[in-house]
């Protein structure tokens, strides 16, 4: 099924038609409203103000602009909506219209450009190809929300606040980051967490594990190869840095870095260029590089297994997340999370949790964090009654 084709638990696409010409109103809305499949809504407006008024009161998925018409002309509709973030695609629509008015359109934001009388079959063809768009980018918005509710920092700890307060302040800008912080700790989150607070929010984020590849194969994940650089190089391959074009690059246990790597990634931090293995071409980058580790680099650099170069390039600024233990006062926000989180996954009712068990747990050591303690909530949902009891955390933790 194409996105245009909205499912009957849907709202039906809403249309705005902006036209002085009421002839040509009627007839655009009578050529909407006969494509029965796409279950279209239509609006009209008499001219520029009151499309721009309708659009700004209402939500419509797509809008059919005149450019010359009284009082307010297509051109300004179409700016004053993109300034106002008004996030409608425009159809524009002439009859005398040229390739430089159309260009003109498209550069302000425009979706197309018809000429009138428009072609039928281009008009709906543009028309659901518009809606197919608009229903995309909803979707991914929606996703992306979703994927924030599943990283977001929970807990309202003097030492998280701290935490939240650096985020906020450098992630507008393009400084490097280094997260410290010991295993489990939610390094990965504040790493997210600056990138969607950042300028480069729509851009990628890409993350890459460096204890987890072995150190002959990290330079060809971060920086790719060629065809036929070494013997299992059957095809060019795309590396982190160039996937995360335009965004933000995630070194996560950077500390665990070979050295040889380490230098290529310096010499790509430094000049804003790579190479792929095996190939001789510089390959400009556009990437903020974020890395986090569990080590101390300090002693990583004495005992000459991390480069100190690299490590004031990778730490302009530098956040330390503290452990659990740190902030047990945001054990409680945490498994409340924990809780709604695992329902949803097991498609089932969110349990209770008894202010005793709770108790129970912040009296717990938690050596593995965060990360355990999602464990340990999950164990406690699969083992318990419809509340989780003080007796459960005894018996299960």
């Amino acid at each position: 099924m194409k996105a245009w084709q909205v499912s009957l638990f849907l709202p039906m696409p809403k249309i705005l038609i902006i036209e002085d010409e009421a002839s040509i109103r009627a007839v655009l809305k009578d050529i909407l409203l006969d494509q029965k499949e796409l279950k279209l809504e239509v609006d009209e407006a008499k001219d520029g103000a009151e499309g721009l008024a309708l659009l700004e009161s209402g939500s419509y998925d797509l809008a059919f602009c005149d450019i010359k018409m009284p009082k307010l002309d297509g051109m300004d509709v179409l700016q004053k909506a993109k300034e106002k973030n008004i996030p409608t695609p425009f159809i524009m629509i002439s009859a005398h219209g040229t390739t430089e008015m159309a260009v003109d359109a498209i550069k302000m934001g425009a979706y197309d450009f018809l000429q009138k009388p428009p072609d039928l079959n281009r008009l709906l063809i543009t028309v659901r190809h518009a809606l197919d768009r608009n229903s995309l980018v909803k979707e991914t918005k929606t996703l992306r929300k979703k994927v924030s509710r599943k990283f977001e920092m929970v807990g309202q700890s003097p030492a998280l606040e701290k935490v939240k307060e650096m985020i906020d302040k450098v992630a507008p800008t393009e400084a490097r980051v280094l997260i410290t912080g010991p295993n489990g700790s939610g390094k990965e989150l504040v790493a997210r967490s600056i990138h969607e607070k950042s300028h480069r929010e729509e851009g990628p984020f890409v993350e890459v594990n460096c204890a987890a590849i072995p150190s002959e194969l990290i330079e060809s994940e971060l920086f790719g190869h060629e065809k036929g650089s070494f013997t299992s190089a059957i095809k060019q391959r795309i590396g982190k840095f160039e996937q995360a074009e335009g965004g933000t690059l995630f070194l996560d246990e950077v500390g665990d870095m070979s050295l040889s790597a380490q230098a290529k990634v310096l010499r790509a931090l430094q000049e804003n260029k790579i190479s792929r293995v095996g190939g001789d071409k510089d390959i400009a980058v556009n990437v903020r590089v974020v890395a986090a580790t569990n080590k101390d680099l300090k002693k990583e650099i004495a005992e000459h297994r991390f480069r100190e170069d690299l490590y004031h390039r990778l730490g302009v600024i530098l956040i330390a997340v503290p452990a659990l233990a740190e902030r047990k006062e945001d054990i409680k926000l945490l498994v409340e999370k924990f809780l709604k989180d695992i329902s949803e996954e097991h498609g089932s009712r969110k349990k209770e949790i008894d202010p005793k068990a709770i108790k129970l747990l912040e009296g717990k050591p938690w050596t593995g964090n965060i990360r355990e303690l999602r464990n340990v909530t999950e164990r406690l949902v699969i083992m318990s009654g419809d509340t989780i009891q003080k007796e459960d955390v005894e018996k299960y933790v």
